[in-house]
């Protein structure tokens, strides 16, 4: 065989490989969903705790948790 015909087997087994592969495929997904959640935290983490304040009060104000049994 001549050098480019084995050159060409060797790449083409080394891109064939398939160990390992669905695992490397769902890290990337992972690390992607995580970058995606870390920015959109970021971009919108001061109207979250806006949200979240304003969920507080309107909780904290309806008398809901004044502790009675009403039993």
């Amino acid at each position: 065989m001549n050098t480019l015909a084995l050159a060409y087997l060797y790449v083409r087994n080394a891109f064939s490989s398939e160990e390992g592969q669905g695992m490397a495929e769902y890290g990337l997904i992972l690390a992607l969903v995580a970058l995606l959640a870390i920015g959109a935290l970021t971009a919108l983490g001061g109207q979250l705790g806006d949200i979240f304040q304003n969920i507080a009060d309107t909780v904290g104000g309806s008398g809901a948790g004044d502790g009675g049994g009403g039993g």
